[in-house]
């Protein structure tokens, strides 16, 4: 029953986004995210010590997905040294300096740590294919005008990424990859409640409507994107996300389920010289 959330919503085989179920409320799911946080928190202490896996979890989702309140909840019992969150917005002119994936190569996690991409590598497949425009800002040499960004372009950017992904998974990195699979009916519900509730108001952009309206272009990449990407060393999940409890505890969990396969990850045991020294030591400190 372990992998009972694992088989369910990893996307082994192609898959078409229409045909998933985007709400699916789990009882006391909230219950239940506490106790798997707990399990994830005492996990990375032991992963810490152990330093050989990194983790890198990558969460996508159309606006109002709720990739910041689920950061929130299923790492609230990390220590804050564990896990590093790196939201990723327009690329600044340093990083446009760069080719599009070095921004999130330095900020992979370094052994021991979580590392939370909030938008990732994929933005620079599904964005800018929806605002082809974008492209031109990195200033590629073979691009000259939207016309080059063709489908051998996109062909070529999906490759690099795989092999982006099977290299840091070669190096000890395990990945997760969230699709937070959002009605667009709960999306116009919440963002209503952006404009409804005066605290939430500063969370609302009019630009949220414009990228709204392109919904459809939206789902078409992403389902193409998740096709093409989902690997057994980095597989996606589609994560029904209009219930938020339930979606934060099924992350949680196949995070959970999956990490304790990896039965080497045990904390160090210490040098048999230090061992058979211990109670000198006790001595020691307590005879100071």
């Amino acid at each position: 029953m372990e992998d009972k959330f694992i088989e369910k919503y990893k996307v082994s085989s192609s898959i078409s986004l229409k045909d998933i179920e985007t709400k699916e409320v789990i009882k006391k799911a909230d219950k239940k995210l506490n106790d798997v946080s707990k399990d994830l928190g005492k996990l990375q202490d032991t992963m810490y010590a152990h330093g050989k896996y990194a983790v890198l979890v990558c969460l996508q989702g159309m606006d109002t997905s709720g990739k910041d309140s689920l950061i929130r909840e299923v790492f609230k019992e990390f220590n804050a040294r564990g896990v590093v969150v790196h939201s990723f917005k327009v690329p600044t002119e340093l990083e446009l300096k760069h080719d599009y994936l070095w921004r999130h190569y330095i900020a992979l996690p370094a052994r021991g740590k979580f590392g939370v991409f909030n938008r990732t590598h994929y933005e620079n497949v599904l964005v800018t294919r929806v605002h082809p425009g974008y492209i031109l800002g990195e200033n590629i040499p073979t691009v000259n005008s939207v016309d080059d960004i063709n489908d051998a372009f996109w062909d070529a950017r999906f490759e690099q990424i795989n092999n982006f992904e099977k290299h840091i998974a070669d190096n000890g990195t395990i990945i997760f990859k969230f699709f937070l699979n959002l009605s667009k009916e709960e999306q116009k519900n919440r963002l209503l409640r952006r404009l409804d509730k005066q605290e939430k108001n500063w969370k609302f952009s009019p630009g949220d409507l414009k990228e709204r309206k392109l919904w459809d272009a939206y789902q078409t990449y992403y389902e193409d994107a998740i096709n093409r990407t989902s690997k057994p060393h980095a597989p996606w999940f589609a994560i029904p996300a209009d219930d938020k409890d339930s979606a934060r505890y099924i992350v949680a969990k196949i995070m959970y389920d999956t990490l304790k396969k990896y039965t080497d990850i045990q904390e160090p045991e210490l040098d048999d010289d230090i061992k058979a020294n211990i109670e000198m030591y006790r001595g020691y400190l307590n005879n100071e």
